[in-house]
């Protein structure tokens, strides 16, 4: 529990609100970075990895595949401008940035994958690959 000490009864608003910012060094431009829980399965064709990005839309998430290395980079959309007259008191909610990076054992196929972003969850489905040069070799 936080204690505010006010030295009179009557202090407006906008005073009160700097003092919290104050206190807990409140940055309207600040970005978090975070990275999202991770849960990676496999199956025989393929890697499935699920990643949580509350309140990422599926135009702000990049995934990058360079043969094994996968990357994910997303940002949280900004909170909506203050209407004229409103004042903020008190905001934990701030622009939040995720990045994940992971190496998988195997190369996996970017045309043959898909990704899928609903409720909040980034579902990958990477399908392996299969080498070029596999099969069989012919005796002469």
């Amino acid at each position: 529990m936080f204690v505010f000490p006010l030295a009179h009864p009557v202090r407006r608003s906008a005073e009160l609100s700097r003092r919290i910012e104050r206190l807990f060094d409140i940055n309207d431009d600040a970005v978090a970075l975070r990275s999202p829980a991770l849960d990676v399965s496999e199956t025989d064709a393929a890697y499935t990895l699920q990643l949580d990005l509350p309140g990422v839309a599926k135009e702000a998430v990049k995934v990058k595949i360079e043969g094994r290395k996968i990357s994910i980079d997303a940002e949280q959309a900004r909170a909506a401008e203050q209407t004229e007259g409103e004042r903020a008191l008190y905001r934990e909610r701030s622009v939040t940035r995720f990045s994940r990076s992971l190496v998988l054992p195997q190369e996996v196929s970017k045309n043959d994958s898909a990704a899928k972003l609903e409720n909040g969850v980034l579902t990958l489905t990477l399908v392996k690959r299969v080498p070029d040069n596999a099969g069989e070799l012919t005796i002469n």
